[in-house]
This record gives structure tokens, C-alpha cells and sequence, in this order.
């Protein structure tokens, strides 16, 4: 008992430690003298934003100062490929520093090439003064015939401040050198402080483009997905209110006449069904865990924007993916509920192995494709390889966390399904002709958000504008619905009863035309080269159609499934 205390009171002693330690960076409030740490982050080429490496992987060198330990990063800053080491610059707040040599570098063969093909490439490099990002270039090429190379050697660090806090931090690379094997490079720095009237709160503003995304352009494209929302839900009310009710007229106008007088002939289109309307799709099993997953996305998506309307993620590094994974975990119940349910109904037996389907088909899809790239990103050495830690931890969340919240999910959706309810055309009402038009419309109304998306990703604008993305999505799931119900209704009167699996790929089809769109971009918005940056490009653009397929899926698969229940409730069958 005295051990378990005395392990206590000791854990309780080192943590209050280590807040004393990093009280600054985490409180961000400074006292006069007190230590301001300079991290540095990652250096790559400026055209391949996701293809970085440690910035000591060039021959750069480290300043004096060694008395601070390894930063230890996020499981969302892992995955997004930070890397943050000690400058060993002396800085102090509020306390200039004057031009100062922090090291020399004689360059040799090799460390004279790394740094010409860094130069070649347009390498830049990124550190981080309390939390703030700084942006710098490796050197430049002059227009010279052959280009010389020359390397930036001085860094200037304006620091501005508000009280006790850093508010504005802003380099500039200054006294360049000729690159050529055996010169003496002297790396020098100098520090001024200078107050601002920038509030703390405030300080991410200078990093964001209002003038970009907030365009009227974006304005507009909201307004067109709005009308076009408008647009099919008049058409689906259309569907209901007029055809559906002559339809209903006609057929109920035969209680009026004895059964034996009736002609069954006369009964055509969606009514001709109704006995097999509600079989059981093909391949139960992975249908009922496409529309999990699906739902499961659905509900990750929105629980996230919502979150970060409310909270400025993108002041903190790997926030938004950090709580991405901790929401999909959360949710993992719902996938489990929604997948077990739909797999009872359908008769399905196998529902332990529909369970442990339904928790790892996502983290294996996820996985494919990150271990692929993780691969390539091994044997170019880049920071954008997941260390073998933060492996074991996504494991432990998969084995500790996501699958067992999703065999209870599971097991509540099949207690509480019920029981299983199972009863030539042209060739535009043919399935894969349905399924391919289906999701045109809904690309139309978010193709432009994706541009705007696309850009804060793949190029260097800060995203922040979520309220748009929140509502682009909800207009997604609007449009996703209507279209599928209106496809649903064609190929029903076209008397072809397989409308679960049409009702899903009508909708997941949006994200085929999102993939091409994707690849127009890569050819023609971007200049990125090389095997590493273009298959993390194909990679996870991939991964990312194939979430919002399961999503667009599954929403179109829920609203057909109630227009479906709807319109037959009330057929009578003798």
C-alpha cells in the first residue's frame, strides 16, 4: 500500500515537473528573460508540400545550446509528418540579440551537392516560435549562365509582443553564399522584439486569406448548391404528391370493384414489385457493413466541422486530426449498430463475423493505403513515415477501443432489428446507367468547395472557413438523397426490385467524378513531381473518394430505404 502511494505521490511530482518546465510553451506567457524556444520542423521542395524531411537531414548545423530534450509529438502531428527538433539557438523574451555565429560548416562534396539540389528544388524550411509557424528559403539561384547557387546563411527573427505573449513572428534570410565544395559557411542569427498591438487571440489571423476564401465565387457556389437543393426536393415532392397519389387513386378505385373483376394487367410500374421489394440484397454481409461504415463517416464528418466551428483547430498542430481519430472511435457504436441492424434484417447468421468486419474494414482500407505510401516514404526517408510507436498506438486504439465499442454496437443493432422482412427495359433505366448519372448533381454542388479544400491540402492556405464546409456537406447529403430517391423511383416503375444495391453506388458514384476531378487538378492546378509526392497525391485522394463514397452511399441507401417503406405501406396485398 505504501508503494502504491508512494508511486503516486512521485507520478504527481514529475508531472507538475514537466508543467513547470513547459509552462511557457503551453501557457504561452512570458516572463522578462524567460527562455524562448526555437524548434525546427521540416525542409522539402515547395511544389511537393507533403515530401519533407528533418531539417538536419541537410548539412545544416545546430547552435550551442543543448539543454532541452526531444520534442515528443502528437499522434496527429506524427501522422502529419512533424518533426520538431531543438535550433540550440539562445533566444529570451524580450531580450535582443545582436548578429551572432551560432556555427561554421565547412562544405564538402557531398554537403555542397545536398545543398545545390536543395537550392535546384526550391527547398524551404519551417520552424515554430511559441506554437507560431515561420516560413524560410533554403537559398536561391541566380540568372546567371550557367545559374550560380547560393545559400541564405542569416536568419533575422522579428518577434512581436502583446504583455507577456508572442503575438507576430516574421524571418528574413539574409547574407547569401556561393555553394562550392570546400567553403566556410558561417551561420549567424539575430533576434529583435518590438510590442504589437495584435491580440493574442488574434495572432493566426496574418496566416489565413480572407480574400481567398471568402471570394464571391465561394459565396456564389453556396447559393447555386442551395437552389439546386430547392431544385430536388421540389422534384422528389413532385414524385410523391403527383404521380404517386394517381398512382394510388387508380389502384385503390379497385375496392370498389369485386376482386374477381379485376385485371391485373392494369397494375404496371413500381406496384408490379411489391413482392420483392423488400428481399434481402445480394452479398448481405458486405452491404450491411458499407452502410455502417458509411453512416459511421457520416457521423465522424459532422461531429468534426462542428467542432472546429466552434474551436480554431488550426492554431494548434495535428488538433484536427488528433480529434478526428478520437471521434471515429467514439463512433464506432454507430457503425456497429447501423451494419448489425441491416444484417439482421436481412437474415444474415454470420454476425460475429459481420461484427469484426464491420469494426477493421475501415482501419484496413485506411491502412492499404498508408502502408503503401509509409513504404515509399521509408525509403526516401521522409518525415511523412509513421515511427513504429505511433504504430503500436493506432493498434491499441483498433484492438482496445474501435473494436470493442463496435461489437456492442453490433450486438444492440441485431437484438433490436426484428425480425428479417423478406418478400425489358430501356437502356437509361438500366442499374449502371442510373448509378453513373446519380451522381453527377451531387458532385455539381461541391466540386467548388473541393477546390477550395483541395488548395489549403495539397498548397499552403491555412483552412478555416468550416461554417462553409459544414453547409457545402449538408447540401451534400440533401442532394445525395433526392437524386438517389428519384433514381430509386425509375428503376422501381421499371420494374426492377435490386434497388439497395442502385440506392447505395447512385450516391457512392459521387465520388468517382471527385477522383477525376482530383486528377485534373493534380495535372493542372499543381507542379508536384516525383514517386513519393505523387503517390501520397493518388493515395489518399483515393482514400478520401472512397469515405465520402461510403458516406454518399449510405445516405442515399437511408433515404431510399424510408421512400421505399413509404410508398409501399400502403399497397394492399390480399
Amino acid at each position: 500500500m505504501l508503494q502504491i502511494k508512494a508511486l503516486f505521490y512521485l507520478t504527481m511530482l514529475a508531472l507538475s515537473l514537466v508543467q513547470l518546465v513547459s509552462s511557457d510553451e503551453h501557457n504561452h506567457v512570458y516572463e522578462e528573460g524567460e527562455e524562448v524556444v526555437l524548434w525546427m520542423n521540416t525542409v522539402g521542395p515547395y511544389h511537393n508540400r507533403q515530401e519533407t524531411y528533418t531539417y538536419f537531414s541537410l548539412p545544416f548545423c545546430r547552435g550551442p545550446k543543448q539543454d532541452i530534450a526531444h520534442y515528443h509529438e502528437t499522434l496527429g502531428e506524427a501522422l502529419q509528418g512533424v518533426e520538431l527538433e531543438l535550433s540550440g539557438l539562445d533566444i529570451d523574451f524580450n531580450v535582443p540579440v545582436k548578429r551572432t555565429t551560432y556555427c561554421e560548416v565547412t562544405l564538402s562534396e557531398e554537403k555542397a551537392e545536398a545543398f545545390i539540389y536543395a537550392v535546384k528544388n526550391h527547398y524551404w524550411y519551417q520552424m515554430y516560435i511559441d506554437d507560431l509557424p515561420i516560413w524560410g528559403i533554403v537559398g536561391e539561384i541566380s540568372k546567371d549562365d550557367p545559374p550560380q547557387f547560393y545559400l541564405w546563411t542569416h536568419k533575422k527573427l522579428d518577434i512581436g509582443v502583446n504583455a507577456k505573449q508572442i503575438v507576430d513572428v516574421n524571418l528574413t534570410s539574409d547574407s547569401k553564399v556561393l555553394i562550392k565544395p570546400g567553403a566556410k559557411v558561417t551561420f549567424s542569427y539575430e533576434v529583435t522584439f518590438k510590442p504589437s498591438k495584435v491580440q493574442f487571440a488574434d495572432r493566426f489571423d496574418k496566416y489565413l486569406d480572407p480574400s481567398f476564401f471568402q471570394h464571391r465565387i465561394h459565396w456564389f457556389s453556396i447559393f447555386n448548391s442551395f437552389m439546386m437543393v430547392v431544385f430536388l426536393v421540389g422534384l422528389v415532392s413532385m414524385i410523391l404528391m403527383r404521380t404517386l397519389r394517381k398512382d394510388y387513386d387508380r389502384y385503390n378505385k379497385a375496392d370498389d370493384v369485386d376482386d374477381l373483376e379485376r385485371d391485373l394487367g392494369d397494375e404496371y410500374g413500381w406496384k408490379q414489385v411489391h413482392g420483392d421489394v423488400f428481399r434481402a440484397p445480394t452479398q448481405p454481409l458486405l452491404f450491411s457493413v458499407l452502410i455502417g461504415s458509411g453512416l459511421q463517416l457520416a457521423c465522424v464528418i459532422l461531429a468534426v466541422v462542428s467542432l472546429a466551428m466552434l474551436v480554431e483547430m488550426y492554431t494548434e498542430r495535428g488538433s484536427l486530426l488528433s480529434a478526428t481519430i478520437f471521434v471515429y472511435a467514439a463512433a464506432s457504436p454507430v457503425g456497429g449498430f447501423v451494419g448489425g441492424a441491416l444484417y439482421a434484417r436481412s437474415g444474415g447468421r454470420k454476425w460475429i463475423k459481420q461484427a469484426v468486419v464491420q469494426a477493421l474494414f475501415i482501419p484496413a482500407l485506411l491502412t492499404s493505403v498508408a502502408l503503401s505510401v509509409n513504404l515509399i516514404a521509408i525509403g526516401y526517408r521522409a518525415s511523412r513515415s509513421l515511427p513504429v510507436l505511433h504504430s503500436i498506438a493506432m493498434l491499441a486504439i483498433l484492438g482496445f477501443v474501435i473494436l470493442p465499442l463496435s461489437l456492442v454496437g453490433t450486438v444492440l443493432g441485431r437484438n433490436l432489428a426484428g425480425q428479417p422482412n423478406l418478400p425489358c427495359r430501356r437502356w437509361f433505366m438500366e442499374p449502371p446507367v442510373i448509378c453513373l448519372l446519380g451522381g453527377l448533381l451531387p458532385f455539381g454542388s461541391i466540386f467548388i468547395e473541393m477546390y477550395f479544400v483541395f488548395t489549403s491540402f495539397w498548397a499552403y492556405k491555412v483552412y478555416y472557413v468550416f461554417g462553409f464546409s459544414f453547409l457545402v456537406f449538408l447540401i451534400l447529403l440533401c442532394v445525395t438523397g433526392c437524386v438517389t430517391v428519384v433514381c430509386a423511383y425509375f428503376l422501381l416503375n421499371s420494374e426492377d426490385y435490386r434497388w439497395q444495391w442502385c440506392s447505395f453506388l447512385s450516391g457512392a458514384s459521387t465520388a468517382l467524378y471527385l477522383y477525376m476531378y482530383a486528377v485534373y487538378y493534380f495535372f493542372f492546378k499543381t507542379k508536384m513531381y516525383g514517386l513519393f509526392q505523387t503517390s501520397f497525391y493518388f493515395g489518399y485522394m483515393a482514400l478520401f473518394c472512397a469515405a465520402l463514397a461510403l458516406v454518399c452511399g449510405a445516405i442515399g441507401f437511408v433515404a431510399t430505404s424510408l421512400f421505399v417503406r413509404k410508398i409501399y405501406s400502403t399497397v394492399k396485398i390480399d
